[in-house]
């Protein structure tokens, strides 16, 4: 998979994708309409970040572009694209416990914090990774 064409789009099976890790300078856009929400986006090689209706969504160090991102009341699942090792943020239900696994791999079940917070890494070896997030 390359880059996408703009920094946020929506795509024909009614996903999101979203960043840009290749920009040498940060780029945005903002009120990206998506299924009734606004959406932001921040992006280039340092951080890519996601926000839906001025709340944080998704973020990325150092930056990364994300494919069909797809999010239910149960289950988040994406394909993700970086250049080394990112560190993927993602904000979910707080104090609840989420099974992750990376491009088919069990990583294993995480808490999230009081705030919500999800924090896992993963380490690009030339194609994306599919990461599937489900709440136990």
């Amino acid at each position: 998979m390359a880059v996408i064409s703009e920094l946020i789009q929506s795509e024909s099976d009614g996903t999101l994708s979203f960043g840009d890790y290749t920009l040498e300078q940060k780029s945005k856009v903002s009120g990206f309409e998506f299924q009734g929400d606004s959406y932001k986006v921040k992006t280039f090689k340092e951080i890519t970040k996601l926000e839906k209706n001025e709340s944080f969504v998704y973020e990325s160090v150092p930056g990364t572009t994300v494919h069909h991102m797809k999010v239910t009341d149960r289950e988040i699942e994406f394909q993700v694209e970086g250049e080394e090792q990112a560190q993927l943020t993602l904000e979910l239900e707080a104090e609840c416990e989420y099974e992750v696994m990376i491009d088919g791999f069990h990583m294993g079940i995480m808490k999230t914090n009081l705030g919500g917070k999800l924090v896992i890494s993963v380490e690009f070896s030339g194609k994306p990774q599919t990461v599937v997030v489900k709440k136990m």
